[in-house]
């Protein structure tokens, strides 16, 4: 078992670097990203770096050499021999050779493109710009380099004791979390918690704490590199990325009207089975659903990612049972902001009345809220978004209208084509 505390104390990042492979990311960019190499890979887009909890100023707190010297590293990776082996070997999802030769070829000779950097007013504006396969997969990495140096900030200012008893007392909390779920007959629960973690180090530990806890109601991680080394199910599907570039690349509005289901027809002709989830919240899940064409309804299931996750999910019971399915049979995936109140409460409401799972992503690895002075590693909504595809904007809505981006005309006018009424406001935590 790793000492972490010792880790962090004698750290050089050129021997523990944060990024350490390309495929330390989440298994669903790489989902997606073969199907965007495939359908659209000609689309030029934009990603920038969003930081919604913009009290944490992150260009006071992270030495811009230091950020520039990560994001270079990572620049520097590509695939090993094992990766490559893993991936075009391996079985996903009951499937295997999932990964395409062309596209295996493709990624095994890629390096990350550039990136842009700035500083202003105490934040720090970073881009990417290019094809979409190749940009897409800079969010995973990006994300992670900023969530943990902002933390090595923090730490930085401790003495070796203080961080022994910090990190005893993180794993302390974590355990009490893994006891209270041990008592959730039926759970199934998967780590989500790359993109927002403390640590590499931090997620490794979480992810063999739960294996060894929870047995076989832990049914897997997102991050393909630990479920390669740890021998773990690589568990992920789609993410409002594909429909808010297919959206933004729309002609008029009828073809924007349609945009989230041309992504579906798309995803559909690679994947089946559990793969098949439907994430409808991206322009508002109720009319989403209510203009859903028949064959969505035949669908493994639909993933929960925000306003209030015990009335989506009965809206989607609702819908199911509208178009003929049988909802006990189908799979809710809650993604958004969980901790285990919310993970019982909710498992206790659906048990029986369909097949809820759980996503279990920041407050899993990054939960260090109270344990030190003032806060400072309490978690913070960090994200890393395509802005814009071949020139014109993204825009999300969401089912909670502080998770919307976009130029405010754009947003107006994509909550008239989707015909998004009021929303009701919830705090972003994470």
């Amino acid at each position: 078992m790793t000492d972490i505390a010792t880790r962090v104390w004698n750290h050089k990042w050129k021997i523990d670097p944060i990024v350490r492979s390309l495929i330390d990311t989440d298994f669903y960019k790489l989902l997606m990203c073969q199907s965007v190499f495939r359908n659209r890979r000609d689309t030029q887009v934009t990603f920038s770096l969003i930081n919604r909890t913009d009290k944490v100023r992150l260009a006071e707190l992270i030495d811009e050499g230091e950020l520039r010297e990560q994001l270079d590293h990572i620049r520097s990776l590509s695939l090993t021999r094992g990766e490559s082996t893993w991936l075009r070997g391996n079985t996903f999802y009951g499937k295997r050779q999932m990964f395409r030769p062309d596209f295996m070829e493709w990624f095994e000779n890629l390096r990350l493109p550039d990136y842009h950097l700035e500083k202003r007013d105490g934040q720090y504006e970073l881009t990417f710009e290019g094809s979409w396969p190749e940009v897409m997969l800079w969010e995973i990495p990006a994300l992670a380099v900023l969530m943990e140096l902002r933390g090595r900030a923090v730490l930085h200012q401790m003495a070796r004791f203080e961080l022994q008893v910090l990190y005893a007392r993180a794993m302390t909390k974590l355990w009490e979390k893994v006891e209270a779920l041990r008592q959730v007959d039926g759970l199934r629960i998967a780590d989500f918690g790359t993109r927002r973690r403390h640590s590499f180090l931090w997620q490794d530990w979480c992810v063999q704490a739960m294996c060894e806890g929870l047995g076989g109601a832990f049914v897997g991680t997102s991050n393909c590199l630990i479920a390669k080394n740890r021998d773990l199910e690589a568990i992920g599907t789609n993410a409002h990325e594909l429909p808010m570039v297919y959206a933004a690349l729309a002609e008029n509005d009828a073809a924007l009207r349609q945009a989230p289901y041309q992504v579906l027809s798309d995803w559909q002709e690679e994947h089946d089975g559990n793969l098949r989830i439907i994430l409808p919240d991206t322009y508002g899940t109720e009319g989403f659903l209510q203009r859903a064409p028949d064959w969505l309804a035949g669908w493994t299931g639909i993933r929960i990612d925000s306003g209030d996750p015990a009335a989506g999910a009965e809206t989607a019971i609702r819908w199911w049972k509208e178009r003929g399915e049988d909802p006990r049979q189908k799979m809710v995936i809650f993604s958004d902001g969980l901790d285990v109140d919310k993970i019982t409460e909710l498992h206790a409401q659906l048990a029986g009345r369909c097949r809820p799972s759980f996503g279990w992503g920041t407050l899993l690895t990054n939960d260090f809220r109270g344990l030190t002075p003032g806060d400072a590693l309490a978690p913070f909504s960090l994200v890393c978004k395509a802005v814009s595809a071949n020139g014109q904007p993204t825009v999300k809505l969401s089912d909670n209208p502080n998770k919307a981006m976009g130029p405010e005309d754009e947003i107006m006018r994509y909550k008239r084509v989707f015909d998004v009424g009021d929303q009701q406001r919830m705090d972003v935590v994470v």
